[in-house]
């Protein structure tokens, strides 16, 4: 599903005009970008919690050069859903 998808359906659902549905999910997405830049986890009960994960600092290897290289220490975005939401997805019947 693609947001212009998800957008089209929060919009017939809640009888809201496309756009201003648009201006929310955009308005949504930048608030939790830039909360967890700032380093902030963000928790929302029932769906799940975004969290930042730190990856410690490692060699890796360049396969085209066949050279190894360092890389630092990083945050990466984590996405962890709630118990909930995991288990109405784990009911779901495999096609």
């Amino acid at each position: 599903m693609t947001k212009a998808e998800v957008v089209a359906k929060i919009a017939e659902k809640t009888g809201a005009e496309k756009s201003m549905v648009l201006e929310t999910v955009d308005t949504f997405f930048d608030v939790v970008k830039d909360s967890m830049h700032k380093g902030e986890n963000i928790f929302f009960r029932g769906f799940g919690s975004f969290t930042l994960k730190k990856r410690a600092k490692k060699i890796a290897r360049n396969i085209t050069k066949n050279t190894a290289m360092l890389v630092d220490a990083h945050y990466i975005p984590k996405f962890k859903p709630a118990k909930s939401f995991a288990d109405k997805i784990k009911k779901i019947k495999v096609k």
